[in-house]
């Protein structure tokens, strides 16, 4: 990754056009080839940015960057503060929690949980992108990839749905379908996963780990 802090306007070209004028700001430059500005504010938001793949050039002060769609992001460097690279490695990824990962790890010892005839495969089954949480047959022999979270929100749908578009493209899985599995799953996620043909369960965490309600019950 590589920090500079410079004076600098900065200009968008594209599907529409933008314009920072002067100012000290923070460039990120990462190994994927996104180019970023940031202000001292706003948390992790940046400015403007410009997402990979793109291509950047430096030439007389200022830095041209283009991506596919040929949009541009100019910026005009007058004062450079500060420029370093650091070789950051591969990241490990997000580690789930303590619930999370024992709700995977509950689940797959009870995937049945899910239906009849369910069967696992695997738990933390790798892709491209990450390890699916589960990888299981279904009552038919169906492939099913389970996405689990603590609260469900849209974020995890989509993420899943990354996950089956690369798992469909093995003909030894395919056709694969997903279910979003969370101890609560919110109203727009659960809509988003039905329009994607995703199942939704709502897990009990208690159930899953044995734990019998003490509290009276209306049935």
């Amino acid at each position: 990754m590589r920090l500079v802090i410079a004076r600098c306007s900065v200009d968008y070209a594209g599907r529409l056009t933008a314009h920072l004028p002067s100012a000290p700001r923070l460039i990120l430059v990462k190994a994927d080839g996104s180019v970023s500005i940031h202000a001292d504010d706003r948390a992790y938001k940046p400015l403007n940015w410009m997402s990979p793949p793109c291509t950047l050039k430096q030439a007389d002060g200022v830095w041209t960057v283009v991506n596919k769609a040929g949009e541009k992001l100019i910026i005009t460097m007058e004062e450079v503060m500060h420029d370093s690279s650091h070789e950051l490695g591969v990241d490990p990824g997000l580690i789930k929690d303590g619930v999370e990962a024992h709700l995977q790890e509950l689940l797959a010892d009870r995937i049945e949980t899910l239906g009849t005839g369910y069967s696992l495969i695997r738990r933390e089954y790798p892709t491209a992108i990450g390890p699916v949480d589960i990888l299981c047959r279904d009552g038919d022999g169906g492939t099913i990839a389970v996405e689990i979270k603590r609260r469900g929100e849209i974020d995890g749908v989509e993420q899943l749905t990354r996950y089956l578009d690369l798992l469909n493209r093995d003909p030894h899985l395919a056709p694969v379908k997903g279910v979003f599995a969370a101890q609560e799953i919110k109203p727009q996620a659960r809509v988003l996963a039905t329009d994607r043909g995703i199942g939704c369960v709502v897990l009990d965490y208690d159930a899953l780990r044995g734990i019998e309600d003490d509290k009276l019950r209306l049935f």
